[in-house]
């Protein structure tokens, strides 16, 4: 465990409280996590697949809590057209991506979000799953089309292109 983070857990929930914030969760209830020394131990009752996979993914969202209280999570998105950009009323997101209409966006609690360019949207908080879900929400408004690339996309991220109509033997 990283310095400042405390770990408490209550039967089957996990509560971690960090120099960012606190984040608790409940756990599947045939996993057992228990803290030992500076370490959080999860333990699985039989070797059989489906308790390996709940092992796997209780350990996965624990470590996920600490990162989350400690460093946080970000996602970055960029928007790719003529005119498709993005600004901040508050705390509100305002998205122009060639609708009749602005698109107007309130984060949940404990996510926020910045615009350093016109462009770009960075999506930060403590929790990861928040972060990618309200990520993809935004991503959703406008998603890549494959055959100019427009849209909103995660940074990074490569969209397959397609070839347009060719044109060729249309008359016959």
């Amino acid at each position: 465990m990283p310095e400042g983070v405390t770990v408490t857990v209550l039967g089957n929930s996990v509560s971690v409280v960090g120099p960012r914030g606190e984040l608790s969760r409940e756990l599947p209830a045939v996993i057992t996590v228990r803290q030992e020394g500076g370490q959080v131990l999860v333990e699985r009752p039989t070797d059989s697949a489906p308790h390996r996979s709940l092992h796997g993914l209780t350990r996965t969202l624990v470590a996920n809590m600490v990162t989350g209280v400690t460093t946080g999570y970000r996602k970055e998105l960029e928007l790719q057209g003529v005119g498709y950009r993005a600004s901040l009323q508050g705390s509100d997101l305002q998205l122009a991506l060639g609708y009749s209409h602005p698109i107007r966006m309130t984060p949940p609690t404990g996510i926020k979000i910045e615009v350093p360019e016109p462009t770009r949207i960075a999506v930060l908080g403590n929790d990861k799953q928040l972060v990618g879900q309200t990520a993809a929400r935004i991503r959703a408004t406008r998603k890549p089309e494959p055959y100019k690339g427009k849209g909103v996309r995660y940074r990074g991220e490569v969209v397959r292109r397609k070839a347009g109509k060719s044109g060729k033997g249309a008359k016959a």
